[in-house]
Formats: structure tokens, sequence, C-alpha cells
């Protein structure tokens, strides 16, 4: 007599949050969308109820994942989500933005860097020294936000709320030239968001002079921050508004690589 066996998987499925699997899903449907959406076009994207969106939009806007636009009431991909994808390393965007890095130190002689911002505070992660070798090295330190062409390229792309957090700290006199006040380097910033560019002149250290610009997102969020700095006599001589543009193309060019990049880790 034949005697049929069933075994049976005594290893339950893994159970899954269904509250977390909707906000994970409105925020793949914000990370798709060409522009911000309203709370009701995600709910139906997500096939979710309408008030149900609103409670789970509510709260990815309370930790910064996503944002909402005050005057439309869109919403957009927090700036908390590039800070958790900066814990994930920063070996892809090195490797994907070393090309552009190391064109722009071959076409201006002058030291180039890249730098990634992790919560509010900037770190350089690659260094390309020209054909002018500067002695100092920022490579892995933290940049001072307020005294630097990079940080400044930074500052001028955070939110509203995000800027306040930073300018409520006092910001530390490091030569004459040091912007401490927070209304002159909110000046400041206006015209870096309208020139693509920013700019240090011995802010930092007398004599060491920088221009920068940030890579960003389709959301206009900074991802890295490429700087060209030197000597000042070097700098002014290469004339600031055309650095500043060749450096602001070059940080075009790897944001614009980089959003490829994600769009292939969400293919994936």
């Amino acid at each position: 007599m034949n005697v049929a066996v069933t075994l049976v998987n005594t290893v339950p499925p893994p159970q899954r949050v269904q509250s977390v699997d909707r906000a994970v899903g409105l925020l793949e449907a914000l990370a798709a969308a060409p522009e911000p959406e309203t709370a009701p076009a995600l709910a139906d994207r997500c096939a979710l109820n309408r008030s149900t969106a609103w409670r789970i939009l509510a709260t990815l806007e309370h930790h910064g994942l996503v944002e909402r636009d005050p005057v439309t009431h869109r919403y957009r991909i927090g700036y908390a989500v590039v800070r958790l994808a900066a814990g994930a390393g920063h070996e892809p965007l090195i490797r994907m933005a070393h090309p552009a890095l190391r064109a722009l130190a071959e076409a201006t002689g002058e030291t180039v860097s890249l730098a990634v911002p992790r919560q509010l505070q900037l770190f350089s992660v690659d260094q390309l020294q020209g054909a002018q070798v500067m002695a100092a090295d920022w490579l892995g330190r933290s940049t001072p936000l307020h005294a630097t062409s990079t940080g400044k390229a930074f500052l001028a792309w955070l939110d509203a709320a995000e800027l306040d957090a930073v300018l409520s700290q006092p910001l530390e006199r490091f030569t004459a030239a040091t912007t401490c006040t927070p209304a002159a380097l909110r000046r400041e910033l206006a015209g870096v968001r309208a020139n693509g560019w920013s700019a240090s002149r011995g802010e930092l250290e007398p004599g060491l002079w920088g221009v920068s610009a940030a890579a960003l997102d389709r959301w206009a969020h900074p991802v890295a921050v490429v700087s060209v700095w030197g000597a000042e006599a070097r700098l002014r001589r290469h004339g600031l508004p055309a650095l500043g543009a060749r450096t602001a193309a070059a940080a075009q060019a790897i944001g614009a690589a980089a959003a490829g990049l994600a769009d292939e880790g969400r293919a994936a």
C-alpha cells in the first residue's frame, strides 16, 4: 500500500505591517512622480482611502520624509530621505562623479573636491589636486557651512526650516572676511540660488578662495557639492564668474547622473 506523505512547512510566513507598506507605497509614488503631487492624487494612485493617506503623509512630513508646499499643498520627497540614503555609503556617487571632477581639475589646474550631506553637515569624500598643489586637505572632514563656498552652495538649497536650524547657531568668525550675521548670510544665499554657484573669498583662511555649486536631485535638493579652490591670486586670474559657471556645469552633470543612478536603483 502506498502512503502519501505531505510535508508541512512549519516556518510561518514573514509578517508585514500594513501601515508601513502603505507609507512605502506613498514614498515610491512620490519618487516616481515627475512633479509634486496632491494628497488625493497620491491616495488614488496607491489605492488608499484619502483620510488614511492624509494621516500617513502627515506622519511622514513630521519626520521630514516628505515635504508639503504651504501654498499648493502638494507633496514631494523630503530631505530626510537624502540623509537616510547617505547612510548607505557614498561609493557609487563618488565613482560616478569622479570623471567630472577630474575633468574640472585638469581644466582649471586647481584643487577640486566633492562633499556630501549627512544630516545638516557636509563631509568631503573625494578630492583631486590640480597642477597647483594645495597644502590643505579636507578629505573626510566636516566643512564649515557659513565660511566656505562649499557650505554656502549647500545652505542655499535647504528648505526654510533646515536653514533656520543652521542659522540659529552662533556663526564662528574665522577671518575678518567671514560672514557672521544671519541676515547678511541669507542675502548672500539668495544670490547663490540665482547664480547657481557660490564663492568664498578668504572667509575660512586668509588668501584661500573657492567657488562651489550644488548637484541637485529632481526636487532641487542638494545631493553633493562640487568645489574648486586655490590661492586668491590664481582664482582672480580665472575670474570667479567663469570659474563658477564651469563648476556649476560639472555639478549639473553629476546631479543628472545621480538621478539616473537613483532611477536604476528603483527599477532594480
